[in-house]
């Protein structure tokens, strides 16, 4: 098997446990902590490099998923950082090693894309686990001025690729003169990792987004997608093609209008919408991009929350959880056990509603600053 011979490789023998056993236990440890197991031996020391390990670390923790919550203060001039499971509450994290004031625009697979709030144009793909970053080109020849109006901020979306370790990063708006409102001119830029070159493409066309469909783009079936203002379709970027696309969502959620709130989320490799309607909560997923056909997988009532459901905003999801955020709590809901369970509290009344700036997440050992299929070593 391919597993055993990745394993072989490795040429590493204790005389007590095998290869695979002491390599999966590794692969269940918290990121910090492996590191630390770094020290015991040779073999330990440059297992966090391979390419075999860094797949099987991604699988195990793809199973426990997270939620990373901007902690933004009135009262400080910085944004602190929490990584919040289902099992261990929040656990703290730093993005100093940006070196500069950064806010978080995109998640995806591991990999954040931030923007500089001080220089206008810069971005970051880094993996707050590892500490490791690429800046991006300036995306912008010059500064913001009357001639140069900006258009690249309304949409941002990061799509990275597990399998082939590389990935995109999209920045789309309305061309919009000067002091005038936008222009039916949707102006995107796209960035390989591989050739590290913005592409940039005009199309036709208008749509309105929220603050919170702007941050909440999911990457499956090779496209960018996001949920407009108008909640009546989702917009789809094709990566390949560099072709925009509309996907119209389930009837049910159309006619409902206003009444009902829907979110768009990824759900194991697909598309899905949340909409939260009255004392009910339902799970939809796209299974045909094609025939645009939705399958309600999931209905949940609300009564056990009662308080909190008019707050309460759906923001990462697997088969067997559903991560909420509210004004100061974070809630799970178990699919399986059909449990709700608080997994965190922000006692600092002076901070922003913890669903402003919560983002899906996961653990791993990605590289972002190299792409390719071999070794790698991360500077701690």
């Amino acid at each position: 098997m391919e597993a055993s011979e990745n394993m072989s490789s490795l040429n590493f023998s204790n005389g007590f446990l095998p290869n695979d056993l002491i390599i999966l236990i590794l692969s269940k440890l918290p990121i910090k902590t492996l590191f630390r197991c770094k020290l015991v031996c040779k073999f330990w020391c440059r297992l966090p490099s391979e390419k075999y390990f860094i797949d099987l670390y991604s699988q195990t923790s793809s199973k426990n998923p997270t939620l990373l919550l901007e902690i933004i203060c009135t009262l400080r001039t910085r944004s602190s950082y929490i990584c919040v499971d289902r099992f261990s509450g929040g656990l703290g994290v730093s993005l100093d090693f940006l070196n500069d004031r950064v806010k978080i625009r995109a998640s995806c697979n591991g990999l954040l894309c931030c923007a500089s709030t001080r220089n206008r144009g810069v971005y970051y793909v880094c993996n707050p686990m590892t500490r490791e970053f690429r800046l991006l080109p300036r995306a912008r020849g010059r500064a913001i001025t009357r001639c140069q109006p900006e258009y690249e901020a309304t949409l941002i979306g990061l799509a990275f690729d597990p399998k082939s370790w590389k990935y995109h990063v999209a920045l789309a708006g309305f061309y919009r003169p000067f002091g005038r409102r936008p222009h039916d001119q949707l102006v995107c830029l796209v960035l390989d990792s591989d050739t590290n070159v913005w592409r940039r493409f005009v199309t036709c066309q208008f749509d309105e987004f929220t603050h919170m469909n702007r941050n909440q783009s999911v990457f499956a079936n090779g496209l960018l997608h996001w949920l407009t203002y108008s909640c009546s379709h989702v917009l789809a970027l094709d990566l390949k093609d560099e072709v925009w696309m509309k996907i119209s969502l389930p009837e049910e959620i159309v006619a409902s209008g206003l009444v009902c709130r829907v979110y768009l989320l990824e759900l194991e490799g697909e598309v899905s919408v949340i909409q939260m309607s009255g004392c009910w909560m339902n799970i939809w997923v796209l299974k045909d991009h094609v025939r645009e056909q939705w399958i309600l997988v999931d209905r949940v009532h609300l009564r056990c929350i009662r308080g909190l459901a008019t707050n309460a905003f759906p923001m990462c999801q697997t088969s067997d959880v559903v991560f909420l955020a509210a004004q100061r709590k974070v809630l799970t809901y178990g699919r399986k056990d059909k449990v709700w369970r608080e997994v965190y509290a922000e006692q600092d009344s002076s901070t922003y509603p913890l669903w402003f700036s919560a983002h899906a997440f996961q653990s791993t050992l990605f590289p972002c600053n190299q792409v390719g299929k071999g070794k790698h070593e991360y500077v701690m």
